[in-house]
């Protein structure tokens, strides 16, 4: 916990990512949260530069050891400043497939059973999405790929129910 992930974008530019918790209600995965400023390619920040900046987004990452295996992200350093742990906010839905005859799953496109949670804290069933819970980031495990398409993109590189 507090490693801190360099990750190259396109356009010369590099982003950062920092392991801060593992969430014992979504599997024991890693959460990440990813800074929203990007940086030159060949500039250095200083790592409390890094942490201290605003928060794009926190997602559940399946492994953060497998992006540095993979090549997915460099660990430049490690810094205990993890921030507040009661600012991730999650969500989930609980509505299923519909399953057409030849049993060819359609993915739900708007869900209308959601749950959300913050780290390490039960689930709370809320029906439809609405008011502050509509910012919560979606609480599915994603690799490391899919968190630098969300850097690159501003979206997962694969479906996932809205809410409207």
């Amino acid at each position: 916990i507090g490693d801190v992930f360099e990750v190259h974008l396109d356009s010369g530019v590099k982003g950062y990512a920092q392991y801060i918790a593992n969430d014992h209600t979504m599997l024991n995965t890693d959460v990440v949260r990813v800074f929203k400023r990007h940086y030159p390619l060949e500039f250095h920040p200083e790592l409390n530069e890094i942490v201290n900046g605003e928060v794009e987004f926190y997602a559940h990452c399946v492994d953060v050891a497998y992006g540095v295996e993979d090549n997915s992200w460099r660990l430049i350093g490690n810094c205990s400043e993890v921030g507040d742990l009661k600012a991730p906010f999650f969500r989930s839905y609980l509505d299923q497939p519909e399953v057409l005859p030849g049993y060819k799953q359609v993915p739900v496109k708007v869900a209308h059973m959601w749950r959300v949670w913050r780290i390490n804290e039960d689930m709370v069933e809320v029906g439809e999405l609405q008011g502050e819970n509509i910012k919560a980031d979606p609480g599915t495990g994603v690799w490391p790929k899919h968190i630098i398409a969300r850097m690159k993109t501003g979206k997962y590189p694969f479906h996932y129910a809205d809410y409207k």
